[in-house]
């Protein structure tokens, strides 16, 4: 490192922009299974991405077992004992994951001596940066790939600007301010129908809220999977076969896109709140049974779609109008959390675009992209190994992404070495369990058998609701 003209020059392999979720997931991999180095920008103080700004009360809504960087442990390796998650994997709260990523970056990547870190820095582009704390400005050399680890852009409420207007008289917070409320309201409007507004509901009704003074504005219903089917444990296996299996029969047998989703209702796959409302969202997120118990608590939700403005007296939405109580608190859960962008290729040239590989797993993705960067040469074959699988919004997006992971891991299951990957990386959190069922359980190996020979007719029925 030498500074010249007030420009400090740096050199590196890897140049990676972003230490969230994904950006340290790929750069573990990179530290575990190469001798590369890197150096990795970022704008926060701290590593852990979004997690920095999180409301005080978020927790994953998938198990911690299967989230973080591949070599280390996230959370306690047990089940939760009490409120909406019990029965099922530990979900760990957003302080356990950002005291994690600063301890992963304290304690494994810094003393590696392989990875510099630049917080408080903005990324310009063109391999440069500056420090927002100290105003320097770094120029680097990247001998070998540029990697955007924020190109999905992640976003939280805290620092949303809504895109409507909003009267000075009305009571309106962030989620992130939802426990610093000091003084009972008349009433509470959660703004948002993704899993933000979900969060925001559970929080109101477990701290006692009457769910009769809980107004829920939500745009468009979503499709929620059952948390249940996604624990990587071998008490849940069981389900998370048959929940695959429930998912390519539904595929081989749909006669449309209505049917293939009532079937996935049907088989417990898919759920809704309210069933007499088609859900016109999907967006991969999780719930189990215990929260739709609470969440249809509430019965006063408004579907008319998007908020136009605020007044002091009534809410304007895009199809309709509802009174408004000036002694009412809004409370903002409207934000997207990942951009739905234009895909593009993972693999191009000098830089490498950190995008989901497998649908609901983006930091299994990344470390996946990081395995496939160290061990494959040749750009197409790369590529063809990470094909993008698109980030879900609308419910029909279902059906993509399904078709992108099912594609992928067909090209997967050709190579050995990389199935063994797969097997012994803990963020794929499923290779093992399946991998390790005993040839003696005949229950299980019939599940196998049906799963098997359900692929074939599922995929050649699926092009056919792509079209």
């Amino acid at each position: 490192m030498r500074e010249t003209q007030n420009v400090t020059k740096l050199e590196t392999d890897y140049l990676i922009v972003g230490s969230g979720a994904v950006g340290m997931a790929f750069a573990d991999v990179i530290l575990s299974e190469t001798d590369a180095n890197m150096i990795i920008v970022d704008k926060f103080h701290k590593p852990g991405g979004h997690w920095n700004l999180a409301y005080s009360f978020v927790k994953l809504h998938q198990p911690s077992a299967y989230y973080g960087v591949s070599s280390e442990d996230l959370g306690k390796d047990d089940t939760d004992k009490v409120g909406v998650n019990k029965g099922l994997r530990h979900l760990s709260s957003g302080a356990e994951i950002s005291a994690y990523y600063d301890d992963v970056m304290q304690r494994k990547f810094l003393p590696s001596g392989r990875v510099k870190y630049f917080p408080l820095c903005e990324y310009q582009g063109e391999n440069k940066f500056v420090s927002t704390l100290t105003g320097r400005s770094y120029t680097v050399k990247v001998n070998k790939k540029n990697v955007n680890a924020a190109h999905m852009q992640t976003k939280v409420p805290s620092t949303h600007t809504p895109n409507f207007s909003i009267s000075p008289e009305v009571q309106f917070i962030a989620i992130n301010d939802l426990p610093k409320v000091g003084k009972p309201p008349a009433g509470w409007i959660v703004i948002g129908g993704g899993k933000t507004g979900v969060d925001a509901i559970i929080w109101l009704l477990e701290h006692q809220v009457d769910p009769a003074k809980i107004t829920w504005i939500v745009p468009r219903d979503s499709w929620y999977t059952d948390r249940k089917n996604i624990q990587p444990s071998e008490e849940f296996l069981k389900y998370f076969l048959n929940d695959q299996l429930a998912q390519l029969k539904a595929l081989e047998q749909a006669e449309s896109v209505t049917d293939l989703f009532d079937k996935l209702e049907k088989s417990g796959v898919l759920l809704r709140i309210d069933k007499k409302v088609r859900p016109k969202m999907h967006r991969g997120a999780t719930i189990s049974q215990l929260e739709l118990k609470q969440l249809r608590r509430v019965k006063n939700i408004v579907r008319m779609g998007r908020i136009k403005r605020i007044e002091k007296d009534g809410i304007i939405l895009e199809r309709g109008r509802i009174d408004n109580d000036p002694n009412h608190i809004f409370v903002d859960c409207s934000a997207n959390a990942l951009a739905h962008l234009d895909n593009t290729p993972i693999f191009s040239g000098n830089t490498i675009t950190l995008q989901p590989v497998r649908g609901g797993q983006i930091v299994f993705s990344a470390a996946f992209i990081a395995h496939v960067e160290a061990d494959y040469k040749e750009e197409i074959q790369k590529n063809k190994l990470c094909g993008v699988v698109p980030l879900p919004n609308h419910d029909t997006d279902w059906i993509k992404m399904f078709a992108g992971s099912m594609k992928n891991q067909h090209n997967w299951k050709k190579d050995p070495e990389l199935t063994k990957w797969l097997y012994n990386n803990r963020l794929d959190g499923f290779s093992h369990l399946v991998a390790n069922i005993s040839e003696k359980d005949e229950e299980m190996q019939a599940i196998l058998k049906r799963l098997r020979n359900s692929i074939k007719p599922a995929m050649i029925n699926l092009e056919t609701l792509l079209s």
